[in-house]
């Protein structure tokens, strides 16, 4: 860049440096304006005007060369030898014409490229070619990196300017197009003269004549003079020409724009849109930006384009000078209208074909009427037979002029049977004689003729709905002729009626079992309240919900649980009297109700429900029964609000669930005081944590043969600020019905882990996991979580699980502990023995600890349990297991566990349970010192 610049101030005149400059702009300019006259022409007319073009700027480009050349300082006298000059001259004109060219009819980015290489690489072909002419005592020396990118400077902006020159419209393009070709030229030869070094060497001698450096400019000023002379004249000329027709075409474009009843366009020789006025914008839907360059056959609909109609139609116009015909056409938007096509041949004067010019008018509505007519004229009979209503035309007289098919299929009438002509009341008459047989009383004959006689005034333009037993529903419609008499359209509506009353009851009866649903059931319980209220009876309802049907359905097939349901039902709808329901609420819950005045009638209804569970489901050896568990609550007594009266039922089926022994519960305000505390727990509970109200406790283990502490089972604990210490089994039950045991068990395990973590490397933590927790779907992730979080290593955390939580769902829930063993940490089986598939539970998952529950411990005196209590012990040495002993209290029962073989043990023998062993360190350290 440096030897560029340096060359232009060091090397050249800049008196003449700035002459090439203005030299190369006026001719560039000069050659955008001609390219831009010739592409509004075709053909010969258009060659020349690229042609002139091409001379312009390639007399230019050659003069700025040799202008720059003249007032470059070599250091040493030269002059230019004829041919090679006059060569770059021709090479520099062929060029840029044949870039033009290229340029013009390849409007692409293909075309631009190619136009842009033949440009910028004529250019340097003229500069190199130039400067081989000069002859000097001296040798040229190349560098030829600056050969290389003065090369491509001039092919890279020769793109813009072509660009610009072709596409561009506005004067502003036209200058920016003839700037970019002159930095193009300016910066090729000062690049290339700045990759010029001369070495002094003897003159060689030479014949010919050479051209001296005055001569040289002498010859170059007249040319460019004269050139540029002609080329003004000839850019006049062209202007005022095409002032004149720009005129001309003005005025007819305002005309042809103007017209907006029709579409008026012109089409190419290729038959694409041209040109596009308002009519055609709004016949069409098309924008003229939109339009123009569209092919004809875009406007036509895909059978016509599959028929190759736009192009015979073309072909049509080009050879005989005219086109006309009709069909459909498509609008922007889909739609079609219906067209009266005109496509005329345009010419010039010396009739080269040039394009089309194309007249469409919208036909729709002459169409829709012409086809309107026809079917009125030749289809009247085929139009009313396909109807899908019957029809009857009544005139003036009341007579019955027109009647078709339909109507006498609806009341089932033989076609043959000739009513027109009769009367209304002889129409009536005819149809219910044919329903004599559906007992149809012969009174109705007046009501069917008043019917039949409906009009829109009479009816409020609303269907009259005439009932004919349960096999014909039929709605009929009026409507007044504005000559006199009416049109009464028929439309049989039985199968719709059903269909209702079919939807009706799907809505209101559960789909399995056919009893009424949940809704309704509430809107029975909603009457019989009213009704209560204002008669002064009582309303019984009554909650009924199965005890362990999904083991039923886990044992026996979904298949078996359904058909018992459904034979429930049937048992059920049996035992029912007048003034009482029984419905589905849901799943394996049911409700019924009734009505009664005196206590006896309600312990009738209820040992009549009870007694539909005393028999088997099923018969042999595939019997079973069904277990239940009933609430009861009484209006007015119990509640008065439906709601609040079928809730009371559910808190007392509830109660006799958690009854053993007890099926049947009636509702006691009592219920209502137990559900309201532990809402209040389950609201204080959500907020525990955030209090700060729960603590963690740790109970220590020891090794029974060494004697040693072996770890820490943590234990949680709730101070409630009102109540005090709450009990785990108290708050526990109901963080899992809640949910919040998720929160509270990630809490627990999370502290335990981290209080873990500052005690020695051998002491393990082991915290309980409720079956609810279990079925955390990423109990995996959270217990990796938080062994992260804490750092504490698996090995020392220990997982306590009851048989309980295995069993509920005991192939998802081995899957997941097999997970969680499979991250490092210990598994034990807690309570066990407490269960009813403590055994099957080993075998299925290697537990790596079993706990023996304290109810054993505590009745060690009783032979039994200590029968229970060494067979664990051998089970667990059988097995390889450890077991560790809970509840040890007293020294005997120490004694009885070593005795045995016993690995672990816990209990207030050994401690009760207390604060975080790093609490109490510091503690002892704060009092020590």
């Amino acid at each position: 860049m440096f030897d560029v610049l340096r060359c232009i101030r060091d090397q050249h005149n800049e008196w003449l440096v700035l002459l090439a400059a203005v030299i190369c702009v006026i001719s560039t300019i000069t050659s955008v304006q001609l390219l831009r006259h010739a592409r509004h022409l075709r053909g010969l007319s258009a060659t020349r005007w690229i042609c002139t073009a091409g001379t312009a700027i390639g007399f230019g480009i050659w003069a700025t060369h040799f202008v720059a050349m003249l007032g470059y300082d070599t250091g040493v006298i030269a002059g230019f030898r004829i041919p090679a000059t006059a060569f770059s001259l021709v090479t520099a004109i062929a060029m840029t014409t044949m870039s033009f060219s290229t340029a013009l009819f390849w409007q692409d980015r293909q075309g631009f490229a190619l136009a842009s290489v033949l440009g910028g690489g004529g250019v340097a072909a003229m500069h190199y070619i130039g400067m081989s002419a000069m002859e000097l005592p001296a040798t040229i020396i190349w560098n030829p990196a600056y050969v290389v990118v003065s090369v491509l400077l001039a092919i890279a902006l020769a793109y813009p300017a072509l660009v610009l020159a072709v596409r561009g419209r506005s004067v502003r393009s036209g200058v920016a197009a003839g700037l970019a070709m002159t930095l193009s030229i300016v910066l090729l030869h000062f690049t290339g003269m700045a990759a010029v070094r001369l070495v002094p060497a003897p003159l060689p001698t030479r014949t010919g004549v050479l051209l001296s450096p005055e001569m040289m400019a002498t010859s170059i000023a007249t040319s460019a003079l004269f050139l540029l002379a002609i080329c003004i004249a000839i850019l006049t000329v062209s202007r005022k020409a095409r002032l004149v027709l720009h005129a001309s075409e003005r005025d007819m474009a305002i005309i042809v724009k103007g017209i907006t009843d029709c579409a008026i366009y012109m089409l190419d020789r290729g038959g694409r849109v041209a040109n596009w006025n308002a009519g055609a914008q709004r016949l069409k839907g098309y924008i003229d930006s939109e339009a123009i360059g569209m092919p004809l056959a875009e406007f036509y609909t895909q059978e016509d384009r599959a028929d190759h109609m736009p192009q015979r139609a073309l072909a049509e116009a080009a050879e005989n000078g005219k086109f006309s015909g009709e069909g459909w056409r498509v609008r922007r938007d889909g739609s079609r209208f219906w067209a009266h096509v005109t496509i005329e041949k345009v010419a010039e004067e010396d009739g080269r074909h040039i394009g089309f010019a194309k007249i469409t008018r919208d036909m729709t509505r002459y169409k829709e009427d012409e086809d309107r007519l026809k079917a009125l004229a030749g289809h009247l009979d085929a139009a009313l037979g396909n109807m899908h209503q019957g029809l009857c035309l009544f005139g003036p007289d009341e007579r019955l002029r027109v009647v078709n098919t339909r109507f006498k299929e609806i009341w089932g009438l033989d076609r043959d049977v000739n009513l027109v002509g009769l009367t209304i009341s002889e129409v009536s008459r005819k149809v219910l004689e044919v329903h004599a047989k559906a007992d149809v009383p012969q009174g109705r004959i007046g009501e069917l003729q008043g019917l039949l006689a409906v009009a829109p005034a009479d009816a409020g333009g609303s269907p009259v709905i005439l009932e004919l037993g349960d096999d014909l529903v039929v709605s009929m419609m009026g409507r007044s002729m504005p000559e006199g008499g009416w049109v009464t359209t028929f439309e049989d509506v039985t199968e719709r009626r059903r269909s209702d009353a079919r939807i009706a009851h799907m809505a209101m009866h559960d789909g399995l079992t056919g009893l009424p649903n949940r809704t309704s059931f509430t809107h029975w319980i909603d009457a019989e309240i009213a009704q209560a209220e204002h008669f002064g009876h009582e309303l019984a309802t009554v909650i009924i919900d199965l005890d362990r049907f999904k083991e039923i359905n886990d044992t026996r097939g979904h298949a078996a649980g359904d058909s018992a349901l459904q034979h429930l039902s049937r048992r059920l709808l049996d035992v029912l009297a007048e003034g009482e329901i029984v419905a589905r609420l849901g799943g394996d819950e049911f409700a019924a109700a009734k009505r009664y005045k005196d206590k006896a009638e309600l312990a009738h209804f209820v040992d009549r429900l009870e007694a539909c569970f005393s028999t088997p489901f099923g018969a042999g050896e595939n019997g079973f029964h069904l277990d239940a568990s009933i609430g009861l609550a009484v209006f007015p007594q119990d509640a008065r609000q439906r709601e609040q009266l079928l809730n009371n039922a559910d808190l007392a089926m509830y109660r006799a669930k958690a009854s053993v022994g007890e099926r049947i519960a009636y509702y006691e305000p009592a219920m209502d005081e137990t559900a309201r505390a532990r809402r209040q727990i389950a609201n204080d509970l959500r907020q525990a944590i955030d209090r700060d109200e729960l603590t963690v406790l740790y109970q220590p283990q020891h090794c029974l043969a060494t004697g040693e502490l072996s770890g820490y089972e943590a234990l949680l604990r709730w101070h409630h600020p009102t109540r005090g210490l709450v009990r785990p089994d108290e708050f526990i039950v109901v963080a899992e019905e809640t949910g919040e045991i998720f929160r509270i068990g990630e809490w627990v395990l999370r502290e335990a882990c981290r209080e873990a973590r500052s005690w020695a490397p051998e002491l393990k933590v082991a915290v309980n996991l409720s079956a609810v927790q279990l079925g955390q779907t990423d109990i995996v992730e959270v217990v990796h979580g938080i062994l992260v979080d804490t750092g504490l290593s698996p090995s020392r955390l220990e997982l306590e699980i009851t048989e309980t939580a295995i069993i509920a769902d005991k192939l998802r829930a081995l899957h997941l502990l097999r997970r969680i063993k499979g991250l490092g940490v210990s598994i034990a089986i807690d309570d066990f023995g407490t269960g009813y598939s403590s055994l099957d539970t080993l075998h299925s998952f290697p537990f790596d600890k079993i706990k023996i529950d304290k109810s054993f411990l505590m009745k060690s005196d009783n032979a039994q349990a200590r029968a229970i209590i060494k067979a664990v012990l051998a089970l667990g040495q059988s097995l390889q297991v450890p077991v560790l002993a809970e509840g040890v209290e007293t020294a005997s029962q120490l004694d009885l566990l070593k005795e045995q073989g016993c690995d672990e043990a816990q209990g207030y023998y050994f401690g009760r349970p207390g604060l975080s062993p790093s609490l109490l360190a510091r503690q002892a350290d704060r009092q020590s010192a």
